[in-house]
């Protein structure tokens, strides 16, 4: 039994990092998405505009109609900080 139990943890999904995007929608706003967070809790996020957003349970969050593409989120332990990278299609 020992090598199954040994075998056991590296079956396990490693966490996601946490990310986060921006990109321009059609009416000219910004709009910025994250995945990879704590779920059930809340972030901040500032640079051309600021404020809070929950966490939903998958971990994600969705913001739109932003002014401004330049964003850093962080989590409200501070243990978390990313800048959105700005994503071209």
């Amino acid at each position: 039994m020992a090598p199954a139990l040994a075998a056991a943890p590296a079956t396990l999904a490693a966490p996601t990092a946490a990310k986060c995007n921006v990109e321009v929608d059609s009416a000219g706003k910004y709009h910025v998405w994250g995945e990879g967070f704590p779920a059930g809790t809340t972030v901040t996020y500032s640079g051309s505009s600021s404020g809070s957003v929950p966490i939903n349970k998958s971990g994600r969050f969705d913001l739109g109609g932003l002014s401004g593409a330049k964003y850093v989120v962080k989590t409200a332990d501070g243990k978390t900080t990313v800048t959105c990278a700005s994503v071209h299609y």
